[in-house]
């Protein structure tokens, strides 16, 4: 399934490999040892998002993280095949087997076509997933495109016995699979009995043999806009049957990471090694990786529960609640978000607060700066720092299942000395500035995706160069003893957000 790849590993990234990455399987909640199932190459599936609407912070957690794992696996030297569907049909209202499709619905209330919903909200997930710096996957399968081989795994589970066809829907049989393999539940720790006791009644559920049955197939009501023919009605797949399929279409079975977010534990990804084993044998993947919420106020953020911000709002610095109440205090910048988010561990939660993104906020923009600095620093023969520790405290953090908020520390510590040596404080030679240029090159912009957003777009020359022009007309100031003129530059460009800060070499700015 791997003659796609060519794989060459060498010098620095090979004796990299051979350290130990670990990755926290959710499967054995414990961390282990990354070994690949093809040696150098790696098969990641991520889930994707339902596209009906503008997306969020939610849906900014999980691409940013396993960007970082992608770019990570492939800095490592692996050739990755990373696979990130879009749901475009399947996914019911409320992530069960009743209600409306999502996608459905919002073309009912739009009068547009489903089709024409997916394609306009998949676009602009496009666009603000390329603004946070989110690599695109290396294949991007739509749920509606892959009708067949979906409708091929749900007879191959039939064939195997563990699926029921019931008025023309298709019905996963949970109790007959649960009594010959003893796997359902192993991924979230649920229980049959537990869910008997809990599991509400559903609409359809008279088709049921057990109310944890999940549907495979849905036979269309005369109103549903999106049906497939199939051997048992026209209808459609159900919501977990997409995952597996297209899966092991373009990774083949097993692959070697599946990854989403930790609400799609159950029940989908519980599902999906159901199916999987009833079909194959065998569990879909080696290791399962989630990464947590975003909540606001201790609250899961979603738009099922009606408290989510789109990143449109954050960028533009406007959300009110229900109450109409602003909850941005500003506009935040993409990076500012990718920040913020890679702060925390992808595996703990993280709560949303106009404060924490300032700090986010503040926080990139001294790294940023000392990045710059490090350019203004004039070697010295000899070197007063060791900064040989920067590079290894930072692959050291990695390999511990990705732990971006420590190697952030590293960059930090990075920085405290770079502005040290700007200010005349410590002294680094040629090879120290080079290494540490290499440290922040590598982990800051390559692994973490960070960006410097002061050098995009197409007015950062101007600004750049009316900045200099203001900051000689200051320092001439200055030179004159005009204090008052001086200050006066100074305030104003605070007043514009625009920090001035003097040193011996004269003066520097950052926004």
């Amino acid at each position: 399934m791997y003659d796609f790849f060519c794989v060459t590993l060498q010098g620095d990234k090979m004796r990299v490999m051979e350290q130990q990455l670990l990755i926290y399987n959710t499967l054995s909640r414990q961390k282990e040892l990354f070994r690949p199932l093809t040696e150098g190459r790696v098969g990641m599936y991520v889930c994707g998002p339902t596209v009906y609407g503008d997306a969020h912070l939610g849906h900014a957690r999980p691409a940013i993280t396993f960007d970082v794992v992608f770019r990570y696996l492939q800095h490592l030297g692996y050739k990755v095949r990373y696979v990130r569907n879009i749901t475009d049909v399947g996914h019911l209202e409320h992530d069960a087997d009743e209600g409306e499709d999502k996608i459905a619905k919002k073309a009912r209330l739009e009068q547009l076509e489903p089709m024409e919903v997916a394609q306009h909200y998949t676009n602009r997930y496009h666009v603000a997933m390329e603004r946070l710096g989110v690599l695109p996957p290396s294949i991007e399968p739509h749920a509606s495109g892959h009708i067949m081989e979906q409708i091929a795994l749900v007879q191959q589970i039939l064939d195997a016995g563990y699926a029921y066809v019931s008025n023309g829907s298709v019905y996963f049989d949970v109790r007959k699979y649960q009594a010959d393999t003893h796997k359902y539940g192993q991924l979230s720790g649920r229980v049959i009995d537990e869910m008997l006791a809990t599991t509400r009644e559903l609409d359809g559920q008279d088709e049921k043999r057990f109310s944890g049955d999940f549907a495979l197939w849905k036979k269309a009501s005369p109103e549903h806009i999106m049906r497939w023919p199939s051997p048992w009605s026209d209808g459609f797949p159900g919501w977990h049957a997409e995952c597996t399929a297209m899966g092991a279409k373009y990774l083949g079975s097993p692959f070697d990471i599946h990854g989403g977010g930790m609400d799609l534990v159950f029940p989908h990804h519980e599902s999906e090694i159901a199916q999987c084993v009833a079909s194959t044998g065998h569990a879909p993947c080696r290791y399962w990786m989630h990464n947590n919420m975003i909540t606001i106020n201790g609250q899961k953020m979603g738009k099922s529960l009606g408290n989510f911000i789109t990143l449109d709002e954050f960028f533009a610095g406007s959300h009110k609640d229900k109450d109409g109440k602003e909850m941005l205090e500003q506009a935040y910048s993409p990076m500012t978000i990718r920040f913020f988010i890679l702060q925390a561990h992808y595996r703990s939660t993280v709560d949303f607060s106009n404060e924490a993104l300032q700090a986010a906020e503040k926080g990139y923009a001294k790294l940023m700066e000392a990045y710059k600095a490090l350019g203004r620093v004039a070697p010295a023969k000899e070197s007063s720092a060791d900064v040989s520790q920067y590079k290894a405290h930072c692959y050291e953090a990695m390999n511990d299942d990705f732990a971006t908020p420590t190697v952030i520390s590293h960059l930090f510590e990075a920085a405290k000395l770079i502005n040290g040596a700007a200010d005349g404080k410590q002294k680094l030679s040629q090879a120290d500035i080079d290494e540490l240029k290499w440290v922040f090159d590598t982990f800051l912009f390559d692994i973490l995706g960070m960006q410097d957003e002061s050098a995009q777009g197409g007015n950062a020359g101007l600004v750049d160069g009316l900045m200099q022009i203001i900051l000689g007309v200051r320092a001439t100031a200055k030179a004159n003893k005009d204090w008052t003129t001086s200050d006066r530059l100074r305030d104003a460009l605070s007043a514009l957000g625009i920090t001035v800060k003097d040193g011996k070499d004269g003066a520097t700015y950052s926004l």
